[in-house]
């Protein structure tokens, strides 16, 4: 399926029809993003998701369904510490909350295309260099005990490279205009704040990407499961913030989860030629941690409310917009 050019072209008109039908029915009129609205984003994107899933079952088997299915997990709940560095992004360049789905359409739009180019470059490299799974599993590793025990506080987004870069080759206004990423006046074109955040969502996809793909290859190497399995979390990323930036009080225990998550995989990457998990088990471990995650925050939120205090500190403005 993998060798197969229809196949690709295949998935990427249906990723596109999905696109279409989420602007054009679920999210016509743009504006702000009610949590009914996005709890039935995230629940199309998941039936798509589940219904791709089973057309990979009735053509290569069950196998590579559950590969498809695990990598699908993984990167799926991987994307919600995304969707964290999102909120504060959000709150640092103070976006109206009637744009916020302006910016993530694009920016996942632009994430797709980024995640591809890095999936390829990754299969070449593990064809060629397979050694540098090594690489990737301790990375994995080190990322995961960061995610766990590393300090929360972000950094300045207004002070990174490609931002002062992009500032300096184009010139910005200081006031959003509209939904305009550029903006005509006095016959030079601007940037609007719109835009620097734009850049700042597509930068923190980036970093998270590097984090994320090199997990997909401890369960498949095949690169169009890679690459749709995580394509396909991605898409319904923009839904799932709009869910988890209102509930983020509910589940401060998920980011141990994700930390878990990464430190499974990578040790699965560092052990494989002693140990061969079968897509199943991993698939069950993966899941036992999130939902184990998921019950943990919900018996000690109201023990322990001052656990989230610095991501709500960040989060009042989307949470009580969204």
């Amino acid at each position: 399926m993998s060798t197969n050019p229809i196949a690709w072209a295949a998935i990427a008109g249906f990723l596109i029809s999905l696109l279409i039908l989420d602007l054009k029915i679920l999210h016509r009129g743009g504006g702000e993003v009610s949590l009914k609205r996005a709890a039935i984003t995230v629940a199309f994107y998941v039936s798509a998701a589940i219904g791709f899933n089973i057309v990979i079952y009735l053509d290569s088997g069950w196998d590579t369904a559950l590969e498809f299915l695990t990598g699908y997990v993984i990167e799926y709940s991987l994307s919600v510490d995304n969707i964290f560095v999102f909120i504060v992004i959000f709150t640092y360049f103070k976006v109206p909350a009637a744009l916020h789905h302006r910016v993530l359409m694009w920016g996942i739009i632009g994430a797709v295309v980024l995640r591809l180019t890095m999936i390829f470059v990754g299969v070449r490299l593990v064809e060629n260099f397979e050694w540098i799974l090594l690489i990737f599993g301790a990375f994995l590793i080190i990322t995961g005990l960061k995610l766990a025990f590393g300090n929360d506080e972000g950094q300045d987004v207004d002070k990174t490279l490609a931002i002062r870069f992009a500032r300096k080759i184009l010139p910005s206004v200081p006031t959003y205009r509209g939904n305009k990423f550029l903006v005509k006046e006095n016959g030079k074109l601007f940037a609007t704040p719109l835009l620097t955040t734009l850049i700042a969502v597509e930068l923190a996809d980036v970093m998270f990407a590097v984090d994320s793909i090199p997990a997909v290859f401890a369960i498949t190497r095949d690169p169009f499961i890679i690459a749709t399995s995580n394509i396909f979390a991605i898409v319904g990323l923009r839904s799932l913030y709009f869910l988890v930036s209102a509930s983020m009080k509910q589940v401060h225990l998920l980011k141990y989860g994700l930390s878990a998550i990464l430190v499974f995989v990578g040790i699965k990457m560092l052990a494989e030629d002693f140990i061969h998990l079968h897509p199943v088990v991993s698939l069950a471990v993966i899941g036992s941690i999130l939902l184990a995650a998921v019950i943990g925050s919900s018996l000690t939120t109201k023990k322990s409310p001052t656990q989230t205090q610095s991501s709500v500190e960040v989060t009042d403005t989307p949470t009580k917009t969204d």
